[in-house]
């Protein structure tokens, strides 16, 4: 009989055990596939945002973040200054403003309008209607669509706070155009977007013409495009998607490494710990059988392949189950991540990876080796001629 079969028999002949231990695998890997994918997945997932639109090289005045620090000053000359380098194929510059509506009952709602200037594609994707092009036309994401009951063909009144104007101005009527999904957009947050031009006419054409950020789409290398802005320009900071998300995995995303980390080292040990004791038990029943096939001639090598088929077949299974439960509870988790305030609506925790999965694998068989090292090292050791004296005698 072949150690696949052999083994198969052992595990059938003790469901109760088997299904124990297939689950207790199916659990421990499940944490583990989830883990696998959480440290890498916040990079992924940047990574993706920051290449939408095929935007690849980020302007600002000074290496702040987007809603942060200086603005771009006369970002709609300094926009077409850097169009009009040969290393650029087209550039946007955008301005993110804090807006106010009446929300149900009157009660104020606070909005972001994300005002824009370029050549570039606007950065949202027009899910119903067109793009706004006039001066009082205007994109709405699904949320500010829901919480405003507004749709394409709806007027809203336009409340922003500009910065040189300390006077309350008069709501600005313009129209949705469309609802769309705006990359920047925050989770929670009820966003509108559309040119700057209609910032400024909200703001009784007193408001400067300045950005939060230029976005630049390269002509060829994003580095020798943001080498080239940075010596037009020097007064500004031109940033690579690489080089930001170098940034941003040495400082913000470590503390969600070292806790995938430590919890990968804590269901592979648990996984480890409870496979080799389940086949400890279970090779210590079999003390006698064991000895018995010794004895009509099986060889220790055999004996040892039976013990390491057995563990393998036992994490196999937990390890198939594992991968659709981990995929079920990533999906859980990302959810309610996603909720916290001050991320990107479109920015996921847990992201596929063809890699996670292949480590998963790879740990998981480890897993089963690693389990099997004390039992196996018991059938090797078992004298045979005293075991079975103790069998006969017991």
């Amino acid at each position: 009989m072949k150690a696949v079969g052999f083994a198969w028999r052992s595990l059938v002949r003790q469901p109760a055990r088997t299904t124990l231990g297939v689950l207790g695998v199916a659990a421990v890997g499940a944490l583990l596939f989830d883990m696998l994918l959480l440290s890498h997945g916040l990079i992924v997932s940047m990574g993706d945002l920051l290449n939408r639109r095929s935007y690849d090289v980020r302007v600002t005045s000074t290496a702040a973040l987007p809603r942060s620090g200086p603005l771009v000053r006369q970002a709609a000359a300094t926009t077409g200054a850097i169009e009009r380098l040969p290393e650029v194929r087209a550039a946007l510059a955008i301005r993110f403003a804090d807006a106010r509506f009446d929300g149900r009952d009157n009660l104020p709602l606070a909005a972001t309008f994300e005002g824009i200037t370029g050549t570039a594609e606007p950065p949202w994707s027009v899910r119903r209607g067109r793009d706004p092009h006039g001066m009082d036309e205007v994109v709405v994401s699904e949320s500010a669509a829901q919480a405003l009951a507004v749709d394409v063909g709806s007027t809203l009144p336009l409340s922003v706070r500009c910065r040189v104007a300390d006077e309350a101005l008069p709501p600005l009527p313009v129209r949705v155009t469309g609802v769309a999904d705006l990359t920047f957009e925050l989770s929670g947050e009820i966003t509108i977007g559309g040119p700057l031009a209609v910032l400024e006419q909200a703001c009784g054409g007193t408001d400067q013409d300045e950005a939060d950020m230029i976005l630049v789409v390269s002509a060829g290398d994003p580095r020798r495009t943001a080498a080239a802005i940075r010596s037009a320009r020097p007064d500004l900071q031109a940033v690579t998607n690489q080089e930001m998300l170098v940034r941003i995995q040495d400082t913000g995303f470590t503390y969600f490494r070292q806790i995938s980390s430590v919890l990968t080292t804590v269901t592979v040990t648990f996984s480890a710990l409870l496979i080799t004791v389940l086949l400890t038990v279970s090779v210590n029943q079999r003390l006698g059988e064991i000895a018995a096939l010794r004895a009509l001639g099986f060889s220790r090598g055999r004996m040892i392949a039976d013990v390491l088929v057995e563990s393998s077949l036992i994490v196999g299974l937990g390890a198939v189950l594992s991968l659709p439960l981990g995929w079920a509870l990533a999906l859980g988790l990302d959810d309610i991540l996603r909720r916290m305030p001050g991320l990107p609506a479109q920015l996921h925790f847990f992201v596929y990876q063809a890699d996670a999965l292949l480590l998963h694998l790879a740990l998981m068989a480890a897993t089963a080796l690693l389990a099997a090292l004390y039992p196996m090292r018991i059938v090797a050791t078992l004298p045979i001629a005293a075991t079975l004296r103790a069998e006969v005698i017991g």
